[in-house]
């Protein structure tokens, strides 16, 4: 239960709140001309937009990172943390900003508390390298293709979402600019990497139906529905956020209102024949959708037999292939169609790991 009978209020605005009511006077009281960025970055639903009620009940409330220049970070970063303990208020617009918890590995969440001493705050402070680097991996600002094979779709959303409340120097919304989508050669080997895990399982509903196992057909089909919608989320220069929040950003997507019952009509499928309608209908709307796109030159995009076999499929590897061969970057097209991170991995554990992801990716 939230420690609190205020009414809701969306986090970025609650931050913001924090930011321009009670940080932004201590700031210019204790270090008056401090050059600084003031944000709500990072993890968090509401960084993504996407909080409710149900939020405030773990790691959510008035949160948000100070970003100084480095030396600026070293000499005043511990003062100002015990400053925010000893002088913030104790809530704002009635939500408390004291967190208790988050150091039991058990329960590794804070939630809001209230307090009659020092606040446990969720103000950071930092430095912008030393924070690209703890949220991405990124050891500079400019990301090479290494940087942005390593890193997951979630991060990338979580960096570059949020809202900037004060940015003095302008580098951290630069850095956010220079991470907001891939780079067109990354983009598209991207692409034809997700047409190729589509590839890689079209044909297994119908053949898991054909040997009696409904049940397997059901989940190689739940594979495929969340394959399409991360495609749909690429092609439309979308993050896809991690399985909690797909469903929900994918329906912010124009296409989504066509493709939805078609994913529904495709998971609620008893039989084989219905599933396989569902599926080759949605697999034809996403091939217009890349054909539209004029990445590569359009291909056929009705469903058709797989090989000699009597199920339906679109012939996925038609569209990777395409996709590839718009690829002219020499690294690029070294590397195997097993793509990003998150496209060969999907344990949030590991896609946390900064350095094995980086050596799996220098080792393809």
């Amino acid at each position: 239960m939230s420690p609190t009978h205020a009414r809701f209020l969306p986090g970025l605005r609650l931050s913001r709140y924090l930011y321009e009511e009670a940080v932004r006077p201590l700031l210019a009281e204790a270090l008056p001309g401090l050059r600084y960025a003031a944000a709500r970055v990072g993890s968090g639903s509401e960084v993504l937009g996407l909080d409710s009620a149900r939020s405030a009940d773990h790691e959510w409330g008035p949160r948000l990172t100070l970003f100084l220049s480095a030396p600026d970070a070293a000499a005043h970063g511990a003062d100002l943390v015990r400053l925010f303990a000893e002088r913030l208020p104790k809530e704002v617009h009635g939500w408390p900003t004291h967190f208790e918890g988050g150091d039991d590995p058990l329960d590794p969440v804070g939630r809001m508390a209230r307090t009659d001493g020092p606040v446990a705050h969720r103000v950071g402070v930092t430095d912008l390298d030393s924070w690209l680097a703890a949220t991405l991996g990124l050891r500079h600002r400019e990301p090479v293709t290494e940087d942005w094979l390593a890193m997951p779709q979630q991060r990338l959303a979580e960096a570059t979402g949020g809202e900037v409340f004060r940015d003095d120097s302008g580098e951290l919304t630069a850095a956010r600019g220079a991470l907001s989508w891939y780079p067109d050669q990354v983009w598209r080997h991207l692409l034809a990497c997700q047409w190729q895990r589509i590839a890689q399982e079209e044909a297994f509903p119908g053949r898991c139906a054909e040997a009696g196992d409904d049940l397997g057909a059901a989940v190689v089909t739940g594979r495929l529905v969340r394959d399409l919608m991360r495609l749909c989320l690429l092609l439309a220069r979308r993050y896809a956020p991690y399985s909690k929040w797909l469903g929900s950003a994918f329906a912010r997507l124009p296409v989504a209102a066509e493709l939805t019952p078609h994913l529904r009509g495709a998971l609620a499928a008893t039989g084989a024949p219905l599933r396989e309608r569902h599926l080759c209908t949605a697999y034809e709307r996403v091939a217009a959708v890349q054909n539209e796109s004029g990445l590569a030159p359009p291909l056929d995009p009705s469903r058709r037999p797989f090989h000699g076999r009597p199920y339906l499929v679109i012939g996925a590897q038609r569209f990777a292939e395409a996709l590839r061969a718009t690829v002219t970057d020499p690294a690029l097209r070294r590397l195997p169609l097993t793509g990003a991170a998150d496209q060969w991995a999907d344990n949030t554990d590991l896609l946390g790991l900064h350095t094995p992801l980086r050596a799996a990716i220098r080792s393809m």
